[in-house]
């Protein structure tokens, strides 16, 4: 990862323009070229320094749902059962953690009921109990990370 990548990165936290042309102005603010950005989010997804890159929708006002759940996975079976939550199109986000329950996901689905049914499916295909977390409140922290 170069300067120019590091600079994409840390300005896009900050939004994607809303326009005709959204990446040739984000790529104007960076003083790159339209294509130029455009193969360097590739080349970063590719080699996994990006995760993803789109949009981020809000389930719950669009009528979905959404969900924090966490599994306790055993160290052994992690991998298959990683493999297994990730194929689900409503797991948002997994994420393995040090804890007993060590593998917490985000649910987002088409509608609230939905989220019961995927948690039923996710606890079928791997054999492990889901502890579903609906969040009660809702916090915004504007998070960066500086690369």
């Amino acid at each position: 990862m170069d300067d120019t990548d590091r600079a994409i990165i840390n300005r896009l936290q900050d939004g994607f323009p809303i326009a005709d042309r959204p990446y040739r102005l984000a790529a104007e603010a960076l003083g790159i070229q339209e294509q130029e950005l455009i193969r360097r989010l590739h080349a970063m997804l590719e080699n996994r320094q990006l995760s993803r890159f789109g949009p981020l929708y809000h389930a719950e006002r669009l009528g979905g749902g959404l969900s924090l759940c966490a599994i306790r996975v055993p160290v052994d079976d992690f991998e298959r059962v990683n493999e297994q939550v990730n194929a689900f199109p409503e797991v948002a986000h997994n994420y393995a953690r040090d804890h007993e329950f060590s593998m917490w996901f985000v649910l987002a689905t088409e509608t609230p009921q939905r989220i019961e049914s995927v948690i039923r499916e996710i606890e079928q295909a791997t054999g492990y109990r889901v502890y579903n977390m609906p969040k009660e409140e809702e916090f915004f922290v504007g998070l960066k990370f500086e690369v």
